[in-house]
């Protein structure tokens, strides 16, 4: 797998994914705004969710009209209880449907979607950092913990990866062991060897083989 310090610019719903830094939620926000039931801005932020299949298995969105809050593997390690993804509806995130298929068809390496995920400042900070990763390409807790200007910080890196809720558009399975190895990964490390095989170019495999 490559793996080096060049970064490049992830955009969502053109949107730059550094800029999801200056959205205000965090832990404990409420799942719709204060106000009158059935006003717009609460309907915008009414929690809903979709279920579908792929090639790693059932996948679960959740968010709100105004972007993707998560996206979920069925056996998701610190998966919030369903309770909390609101009432489901499978004719919903549609375009995260189109662009999740068309990246495990290999005619996708970058994600164009709203993004609303919920965490605080620095866990926000290191997922931008791994929206930056390049496809095909990998970096190490301790890469991320300097790109924030401290090594030092490579196990709070560690954590705020684990706590990522948006699998695989903001790829956490990019991020490897200091030796290159596999470490834990929310969906089970067979999944996050599917996914890292998956975007390996010709060459980059053909380098393993002989």
């Amino acid at each position: 797998m490559r793996h080096h310090h060049e970064q490049a610019t992830t955009r969502t719903g053109g949107t730059a994914v550094s800029d999801l830094l200056d959205r205000p939620e965090g832990p404990g926000t409420p799942e719709t705004e204060p106000g009158t039931p059935g006003t717009p801005a609460q309907a915008e932020r009414t929690v809903r969710h979709a279920v579908f299949d792929s090639p790693v298995g059932e996948l679960t969105a959740v968010g709100t009209a105004d972007g993707l809050r998560a996206l979920y593997f069925d056996a998701h390690k610190r998966r919030p209880t369903g309770e909390t993804f609101g009432e489901r509806d499978d004719d919903a995130f549609e375009e995260v449907r189109v662009q999740v298929g068309d990246y495990f068809a290999g005619t996708r390496r970058e994600f164009d979607l709203d993004l609303a995920p919920v965490g605080d400042g620095f866990q926000k900070k290191v997922w931008a950092l791994l929206a930056q990763i390049p496809y095909g390409e990998t970096r190490s807790y301790g890469d991320l913990a300097l790109a924030l200007g401290d090594r030092n910080l490579a196990r709070a890196v560690g954590a705020a990866n684990g706590q990522n809720p948006l699998s695989i558009v903001v790829p956490c399975h990019r991020v490897v062991g200091a030796d290159g190895s596999l470490t834990g990964y929310a969906g089970g490390l067979e999944r996050k060897r599917f996914l890292l095989a998956l975007e390996e170019s010709d060459e980059t495999r053909a380098s393993r083989l002989f």
